[in-house]
């Protein structure tokens, strides 16, 4: 009998979807599930992009450039000079989703046995990535009592040796939904240049924040070129995440090289995929806008409606649209599996992402979930109510 890779073996299965099974035999059993566990966007796509892809006059879908159309990277290039970064084509690489531009980062940053810090919780999926890579997480574990702020950063200094190779932060955090500061970034970028480590920031949510914090990019601040490396995706803010791009973005012209080898090995990010993500770069700035609105009104019914209910902390996000929320039970995974499995109102429920997985420390989150608020403000208030009332019935 063949045996798969010990790699294989020890990739941990992903949070966000873990459950599926569940959801899907709700389903099946006439229940409408509201799905709280995955950052799915509901809002429609831009006009601009799915024009553009009914409206597709080509008669060979052909290979497109391994690093992406030079169209595409100059409209990203324009609306990165937007936000103050400015960057040539040269600097950019696109992937199939942010999730092959991390890939690919590490791939090039590391070998194996090396390590990469990461505040936790974290985005699950970077300890996939991780595993594939031979890479080793190196956590430092934020507390939801301080609404996930940046640990100290004397606590990253402690944990770097001769095997550290990078500092990964996302901003703002999925899935607690903190917002770094300049003040914080710059800090933590000097720590890096000063231990000639890299500096990976996944900013797939740069757009969305919900205060009068203004984004700070770790490419705004040319002294940290040689160490930066910006992660980033059409995927949120265009409601794009079934196109699949993502693109890695760096002033360090080696470690674009090396990224570009990954690139060749695997062809070409999606033709199809590419169009829609250029258009959706030359669609109207209110579109965003409205967006981040929208976002913004769901965010204010969320946490009115979880300050309503007794015996939970939550994370008030200030950016991205997640929260992470401590439940009065010892392992929410089984609360979470109990709501698609075992109860409903009006024919309804929730799936939530347990997130125990968002840790790469043993033993922390057993009693948190994350939860996505991507739904409509009246799917939201139904959600929380299930939760509520499922609660006291699970807990009894």
């Amino acid at each position: 009998m063949p045996t798969i890779s010990k790699k294989g073996y020890n990739i941990p299965p992903s949070p966000i979807r873990k459950l599926v099974p569940y959801a899907d035999k709700a389903k099946q059993n006439g229940i409408e599930i509201l799905h709280l566990n995955i950052g799915q966007p509901d809002i429609k796509s831009p006009i601009e992009s799915i024009d553009a892809i009914k409206n597709i006059d080509l008669e060979l879908l052909k290979y497109e450039y391994s690093q992406g159309s030079h169209e595409f990277r100059r409209n990203l290039c324009s609306y990165y000079s937007d936000h103050n970064i400015n960057v040539s084509p040269d600097d950019i690489i696109t992937t199939v989703g942010a999730s092959e531009a991390l890939s690919f980062t590490m791939n090039s940053i590391c070998d194996p046995g090396d390590e990469v810090i990461i505040p936790e919780p974290f985005y699950a999926n970077y300890n996939g990535f991780a595993q594939a890579s031979d890479v080793k997480v190196i956590p430092i574990t934020s507390k939801i009592e301080d609404n996930f702020a940046l640990p100290s950063i004397e606590s990253f200094e402690k944990k770097i040796n001769k095997r550290t190779k990078a500092i990964l932060i996302c901003n703002p955090c999925n899935p607690t939904g903190y917002v770094y500061s300049k003040e914080e970034i710059t800090k933590i970028a000097n720590l890096a240049k000063k231990n000639d480590l890299f500096i990976v920031v996944d900013e797939v949510y740069r757009e969305f924040i919900y205060t009068d914090l203004k984004h700070f990019s770790i490419l705004e601040d040319k002294t940290f070129f040689d160490n930066a490396i910006l992660i980033d995706s059409t995927s949120k803010r265009y409601s794009l995440c079934g196109a699949r791009i993502g693109f890695i973005v760096s002033k360090n012209s080696k470690f674009i090289e090396t990224c570009m080898k990954f690139a060749l090995a695997r062809l070409s990010p999606p033709t199809v995929a590419l169009i829609a993500a250029n258009n959706a770069l030359k669609s109207d700035k209110i579109y965003i806008e409205n967006v981040i609105k929208e976002y913004s009104l769901r965010r204010e019914v969320l946490i009115g409606e979880l300050s309503k209910m007794n015996n939970i902390k939550f994370s008030d996000p200030i950016g991205a649209f997640y929260s992470i929320i401590k439940l009065p039970v010892k392992n929410a995974e089984e609360f979470a599996k109990f709501l698609l499995t075992d109860f409903s109102i009006n024919n309804e429920s929730v799936m939530l992402a347990p997130a125990s997985g968002f840790y790469s420390s043993n033993e922390i989150g057993n009693d948190e979930v994350r939860i996505a608020f991507v739904l409509n403000s009246e799917k939201i208030k139904r959600a929380i109510n299930i939760i509520k009332i499922g609660l006291k019935e699970y807990i009894g």
